[in-house]
């Protein structure tokens, strides 16, 4: 991509995570998760910078170990884009990409169509981008690890949930349910902006953070992929994709 804008990643990463504690550290094909996220984000070629944003110290050393970048950060931030407003408070830079930590199977083509957009007709109304994919199994759609989104015409974001989004009352009715996968690319003052907007009860009961942008009126432009969204939540979701990792790379 010819980029005038300058863009980083950070892939914020928590040790402590309530439904698979250690995720981060745990073996994916001889190497931690995390560093098979830093490492793939790195592959990608769309940064200046990569780093790792991270309250714990193992997860600091086996990226700087690995010659990478990591940041430590304050160990009471509630979600991803909290660490990374705290990160990037002296780092200069236009789009900053949150990379979730346990999606080690990040795309290259999911990455630069979300960029992509700050360059569109309607660049200058986007506070920050992300992407969905369709779902169409009945377990994937009642699944409270997938959070849902639903758009507007235009393609911003209406709404995120863990719950069945939308609800199809009338089954005559053809509608795509969409899971929103684990990519932000934010501008630096969006970020910035939302580690000092208060968080409200939808957001805290949900556990969706981007939920409180919408809260606070800033526009999510949300980008259609058809790569499917492999995330590690549980440990089965680990055993899953040292399969899928084996099978598709020479490791």
């Amino acid at each position: 991509m010819n980029n005038p804008l300058h863009i980083i990643a950070m892939i914020p990463a928590r040790y402590a995570a309530l439904r698979f504690p250690g995720k981060m550290m745990k073996d994916l094909a001889g190497k931690p998760v995390i560093l098979r996220t830093y490492e793939n984000t790195i592959a990608t070629q769309l940064f200046e910078e990569v780093y790792v944003v991270t309250d714990n110290l193992d997860i600091f050393n086996v990226i700087t170990q690995a010659g990478g970048k990591a940041i430590m950060t304050r160990e009471d931030h509630v979600c991803g884009s909290d660490r990374i407003a705290e990160a990037i408070e002296n780092i200069s830079c236009d789009i900053v990409v949150n990379v979730q930590g346990d999606e080690p199977f990040i795309s290259r083509e999911d990455l630069s169509s979300v960029l992509e957009v700050f360059y569109g007709e309607d660049a200058s109304n986007i506070d920050l981008a992300s992407v969905m994919t369709p779902i169409k199994e009945e377990e994937d759609i009642q699944n409270p690890n997938n959070v849902k989104v639903i758009v507007d015409a235009m393609d911003y974001a209406l709404y995120f949930s863990r719950s069945p989004l939308p609800f199809v009352r009338d089954r005559s009715k053809e509608v795509i349910t969409y899971k929103h996968k684990g990519i932000y690319a934010f501008r630096r003052q969006s970020i910035l902006d939302f580690a000092q907007l208060p968080m409200h009860p939808l957001e805290a009961a949900e556990k969706i953070e981007c939920i409180r942008y919408l809260e606070h009126g800033k526009k999510i432009k949300m980008v259609r992929s058809i790569n499917s969204a492999i995330g590690i939540d549980t440990e089965d979701d680990l055993v899953k994709a040292v399969k899928i990792f084996k099978s598709t790379r020479d490791v």
